[in-house]
């Protein structure tokens, strides 16, 4: 069995939690609380097993709540906001519930509990890029440490084995996600497959060169990539 506690300033984010709960009957709640004041004394008082954290709250963040702690238990982050997962796990949260989710994220995240897989890389990955609508960043590998660049900013990407590289303006990153799976997981009103190697982002196309029976493209940052001719199809949609 496991004791329960409930930090959340949103009643239907702590109805929520509570109506899933149902299907665990070992987590047992023992209280909730709506500001971040109250959830240091309550989790000093009641030194819960776990703890479902929001992270904008009245009083004290969820992170300030933390440091706070006569005792850290696990933490499962329930937020509405993305850019906080990265700082999630380098204080070693068990998962990171992005708002609104399903009863079916949530059991994985008490799957995730159970099994102590808290790898940091696929944590945050995974909850950058696993959303219902587009993510707006994504984790990527620079020197020994993970950071979040904007979507936006990629100009172009391009296949490194099992890998990404990402080119921006002034620095290329590498991505855990092949390119094929990049290319699921970017919105393509933005990102254009041109080759098998290769995805831009239209938005960052500077000109386009006619070679032979196909084209080169040159970027922003004037990296030219090759468009293969089993993609001149998807070019010539942004040809007017």
């Amino acid at each position: 069995m496991k004791k329960v506690l409930i930090a959340d300033d949103e009643e239907s984010g702590r109805i929520l939690i509570k109506e899933y709960l149902k299907d665990f009957p070992d987590l047992v709640l023992l209280t909730q609380v709506n500001n971040g004041v109250d959830a240091i004394t309550e989790i000093n008082r009641f030194k819960p097993d776990l703890v479902f954290l929001d992270i904008q709250m009245p009083g004290k963040t969820g992170f300030e709540v933390l440091g706070h702690l006569e005792e850290i238990p696990q933490i499962i982050f329930s937020t509405a906001y993305d850019q906080y997962a990265l700082q999630a796990f380098e204080v070693h949260a068990v998962d990171y519930l992005l708002k609104p989710y399903t009863k079916e994220r949530f059991r994985k995240a008490i799957e995730r509990l159970e099994s102590g897989n808290n790898d940091l890389s696929t944590l945050a990955q995974s909850v950058l890029m696993d959303k219902e609508d587009y993510p707006q960043r994504v984790l990527v590998q620079q020197n020994k440490k993970l950071i979040t660049i904007a979507v936006a900013d990629i100009i172009w990407i391009e296949a490194y084995g099992d890998y990404s590289k990402l080119h921006t303006e002034n620095a290329t990153f590498v991505s855990n996600y092949g390119i094929s799976g990049l290319e699921e997981k970017l919105n393509p009103a933005s990102f254009l497959r041109v080759h098998r190697s290769s995805i831009i982002n239209i938005e960052k196309v500077q000109e386009l060169h006619k070679y032979g029976k196909s084209y080169d493209v040159t970027m922003h940052n004037s990296d030219v990539v090759r468009v293969s001719r089993g993609y001149m199809d998807s070019i010539k949609k942004i040809m007017f």
